[in-house]
């Protein structure tokens, strides 16, 4: 074996190598960087995922709460005309209060038992539609307001509703009423809203 020495690079070999050694260097450097930058990513879309995953979770809880703290009214007619008005399996109720069209002169009315009595509005609705044929039918629409109970939270809930009524003739004492139904009309309502309602739905004047 010959323990002669290679041959010396020469300064533009040296340069060279050095050259390649950088390059060699700044794209490891380049590959480490884009490394760190997809991994950063990863964990940002990971992060950016859970934090929209949290958000809807949170949305539909809230949307769920709402919709649990609401009453919506369900009511019967019993055999003798009253309507009852039902609690539901989230909600006790509480008072119900029903206003009737001023021209009736009724006063508003409550019950703790949460029933309409037919009785409240039969004499004046009846002497209302009074006239003409026996057979008649139509809608009164009243002001209700629900008072319930959210968990420990007391609420209410009002709007105005029709109950849908029949008349027909009987051999002594005028007419029968016929209470059928209580209707929701509108979600929001006021005393000057069931007037109208009323003056809508209600008998028109006789004319001569």
């Amino acid at each position: 074996m010959s323990d002669r020495p290679g041959p010396v690079p020469t300064p533009a070999e040296k340069a060279e190598a050095a050259a390649i050694r950088r390059r060699w260097v700044s794209l490891a450097e380049v590959v480490s960087v884009a490394g760190v930058a997809i991994a950063g990513l990863g964990l940002w879309v990971t992060w950016s995922d859970h934090r929209s995953e949290q958000a809807e979770k949170q949305s539909q809880s809230v949307t769920e709460r709402r919709e649990n703290a609401l009453y919506v009214v369900k009511s019967s007619v019993a055999r003798n005309g009253d309507i009852l008005i039902e609690r539901d399996e989230r909600h006790a109720l509480g008072d119900i209060s029903v206003t009737f069209p001023a021209v009736l002169g009724i006063a508003t009315q409550t019950s703790p038992t949460q029933t309409i009595s037919r009785g409240w509005y039969e004499r004046a609705l009846l002497a209302a539609t009074d006239g003409g044929t026996d057979r008649k039918s139509g809608k009164l629409p009243v002001l209700l307001t629900v008072n319930y109970w959210n968990d420990d939270s007391p609420r209410s809930i009002s709007g105005i509703y029709d109950i849908v009524w029949q008349t027909k003739g009987r051999l002594v004492l005028g007419r029968e009423l016929k209470v059928e139904a209580l209707r929701l009309r509108t979600p929001i309502g006021t005393k000057a809203a069931l007037d109208v309602a009323w003056a809508k739905d209600g008998p028109k004047p006789k004319t001569s």
